[in-house]
């Protein structure tokens, strides 16, 4: 395991960690929301945010008294925090050499002064600082650093509890929370570059069969086998997640539907294909239908997105079962849906 210091230097480390959280382009969560307000008013200071540091920008993950949400990482305060362990005080920005050329205290916001604490990950990545501003000079105390270090260390433990809770404890899924806290980051992605994207629906069929004929730890052992089995095949990039029951969902960023419907059919065949065990010798084979919607502008919420891949789900079963459908595009032939057992 690499030692905490040399994590400051291993940069695509650290970005690693950073993604791991899930965290980028979330819309404001009151927990976070409520540090920085607590901030301010514990040490009277009319700026404070959660920065997390991108490889090319900081995005503010709560802010109070900042009206801009991301700025470019080479003018951010945060950027210096996060390459040493120690918090970071500049009491005079005008008059220190890292930030005196900076727009943001030349221009909007009229940065002065700057208390920043690092967040650190377990394995010792800093992914980012929580800071106290102010439009005026000034130093900060051995105290209003402690308190500004404790109120870090929630930070950090809200963002581990947030992954957690983002996880299916039966398939190691994103759950539903965590599925579409993602989905609507990617619709912010959208909004800013443009660029398409997909989403797919997943529900494997006849499953209430698999439940009824062998019980239900035999339907959560394909529930577990099937979302290994996605999560093998999918692309790095793309997020699995458990909406409940047997339907799934995948986000395919930065792909457009004849790709996104590549992606599908792929995982369509290796399920088809790969027979399950159940136990003392017995093998099941099922199938599953996919629904494919590419991110539309009118899809204004993860739930418009994922309404919009339920109708071709719908058509995918209603045709038989087994096949993919790209919303928009007719069905096309697929194999037989299987529930056969071994």
């Amino acid at each position: 395991m690499m030692e905490r210091n040399n994590t400051l230097s291993d940069e695509p480390g650290r970005l690693a960690a950073l993604r791991r959280l899930n965290v980028l382009d979330s819309p404001p969560e009151q927990p976070f929301d409520d540090v920085v307000n607590l901030v301010r008013a514990v040490l009277g200071v009319p700026m404070a945010a959660v920065s997390l540091i991108d490889a090319d920008r900081q995005w503010l993950k709560a802010r109070a008294g900042i009206t801009a949400s991301e700025t470019p990482r080479d003018i951010s305060f945060c950027t210096h925090t996060i390459r040493e362990r120690m918090p970071l005080v500049i009491s005079d920005a005008l008059i220190d050499a890292r930030t005196a050329n900076s727009p943001l205290v030349l221009g909007d916001p009229n940065i002065r002064s700057y208390a920043g604490i690092p967040l650190a990950t377990p394995d010792g990545y800093q992914i980012g600082a929580l800071c106290a501003i102010d439009v005026k000079p000034r130093n900060y105390s051995e105290s209003e650093l402690a308190i500004l270090a404790n109120l870090a260390r929630i930070v950090m433990n809200e963002l581990e509890l947030r992954q957690i809770a983002q996880r299916d404890q039966l398939t190691g899924a994103l759950s539903r929370r965590g599925f579409i806290a993602q989905a609507e980051a990617e619709i912010s992605r959208f909004r800013r570059r443009g660029r398409a994207s997909s989403l797919v629906m997943v529900d494997i069929d006849h499953f209430k069969s698999v439940n009824d004929t062998y019980g239900h730890p035999a339907g959560d052992r394909v529930l577990r086998e099937l979302a290994g089995l996605m999560t093998m095949v999918k692309r790095p990039t793309d997020h699995l997640g458990r909406l409940g029951g047997e339907e799934f969902a995948i986000l395919l960023a930065e792909t457009d539907g004849q790709d996104a419907l590549s992606v599908c059919e792929r995982l369509r065949h290796t399920i088809a294909s790969t027979p399950i065990e159940l136990g003392a010798g017995q093998f099941l084979n099922v199938s599953a239908s996919f629904g494919i919607a590419l991110l539309e502008v009118q899809h204004s919420t993860a739930e418009d997105w994922i309404a919009a891949a339920d109708g071709p789900l719908y058509e995918a079963k209603r045709a038989g079962r087994n096949r993919c459908v790209l919303r928009g595009v007719s069905p096309a032939w697929s194999e037989p849906s299987a529930l056969t057992s071994h």
